[in-house]
């Protein structure tokens, strides 16, 4: 960055790196848990009819409330077993910006957000943009598991840090670890004056009998669970993320949000995937069985795969994770080197995506691994 724009910048800002994955053109790519199949024809028509139909009224504004997409997703959340009316529902840009606008209302500077680390880098970000004070909280205290969070700890570090915001994240990315609702419940025993964001972006791959935060709501006003439809849904370039809450909560975040934020075209393509709902999420299933595969062969070469509810496993027992992470590049395999020191993640591909990712890392574990 050239200096004089440095001396403009923010002073928090200064020195600090955007976030980015590499974006590169390669054979299989597996390093941003994207989900690897695409848009089924009639839903890729239905979306085309949509955005035709609206093309010609571009020249108005959005339905700035959204009314009609936030009733089918709270329908959609409603039908997992957890009643949610339009009231509770809020959307926008992907769910970083869902996650900017709770920081926007509800932190700020003089504030702190608390997050558990490893998880989303986004939730830093998200949080320093906003003046807010980022926490790095610890995972792995008084636990079995490596990246584990156990109740008495999350209670411990929320009262000794007094964060306005704490962020869970469930399935965690990026370790694929999901928390049990004691936690939930402990931490917004623990912090009676905080926001608690429950990242669910993951939770449609969860395995059977996790739980959603979605189940705590009533009663909680100070409860979020944030959704996305870029990983389930398969649409991660239409951006469109959401959360379910209490009305009032929703209510603030129009004090924060852009005006029109959400585009008539954005609304059209969600509606079209949520008409079929049942077809968009037909991969999901497939996807599962892919990331056990994943977990079970990876174990068998000698590596230690940590066992995941997302739709992508993060696996240990490399002696260099960023060699192992070059020399799967250099086979055509583009992994997530998360920046854990003998630890790379991979998302779960097609069945054929999966064979090369692990006929590669077959390959190179008995040179890579400890």
């Amino acid at each position: 960055m050239r200096s004089e724009i440095e001396a403009l910048l923010r002073p928090d800002l200064r020195g600090r790196s955007a976030y980015g994955a590499p974006q590169l053109d390669v054979p299989v790519a597996l390093n941003t848990n994207e989900n690897s199949y695409a848009v089924p024809q009639v839903v890729v028509d239905e979306i085309t009819a949509r955005v035709r139909a609206a093309a010609a009224g571009l020249n108005r504004y959005p339905d700035r409330e959204a009314t009609q997409l936030r009733t089918v997703l709270a329908a959609y959340l409603s039908a997992t077993g957890t009643a949610v009316d339009a009231s509770q529902v809020w959307a926008a840009n992907g769910s970083n910006e869902v996650l900017l606008h709770l920081l926007q209302a509800f932190g700020g500077p003089g504030r702190t957000a608390l997050g558990f680390t490893p998880a989303y880098s986004m939730h830093p970000i998200i949080t320093t943009t906003t003046g807010t004070t980022w926490v790095d909280g610890m995972r792995g205290v008084d636990t079995e598991a490596a990246f584990g969070l156990s109740a008495a700890s999350a209670t411990e570090q929320v009262r000794r840090h007094r964060p306005d915001v704490v962020f869970l994240c469930s399935p965690n990315n990026p370790t694929g670890t999901a928390l049990g609702l004691d936690v939930v419940e402990a931490v917004i025993e623990a912090a009676p004056d905080a926001l608690v964001i429950v990242d669910e972006a993951y939770a449609e791959f969860s395995r059977p009998g996790v739980p959603s935060a979605l189940t705590l709501l009533t009663g909680r006003p100070r409860l979020v669970v944030t959704r996305t439809m870029s990983k389930a849904f398969a649409l991660a370039g239409a951006r469109l993320g959401y959360l379910a809450a209490d009305p009032d909560l929703i209510d603030a975040l129009r004090l924060v949000r852009m005006p029109y934020h959400l585009g008539t075209q954005t609304q059209a393509v969600a509606l079209a995937a949520l008409a079929h709902t049942e077809l968009m999420l037909d991969t999901v299933d497939a996807i599962k069985a892919q990331r056990d595969r994943i977990v079970s062969e990876l174990t068998a070469m000698g590596l230690e795969p940590v066992p995941s509810d997302a739709n992508f496993v993060l696996f240990g027992h490399l002696r260099d994770s960023h060699a192992a992470w070059q020399a799967l590049l250099d086979r055509g395999v583009l992994v997530r080197d998360v920046g854990i020191p003998g630890y790379l993640r991979v998302s779960a591909g097609t069945p054929e995506e999966t064979s090369a990712f692990l006929t590669a890392m077959a390959d190179l574990a008995p040179t890579h691994k400890e």
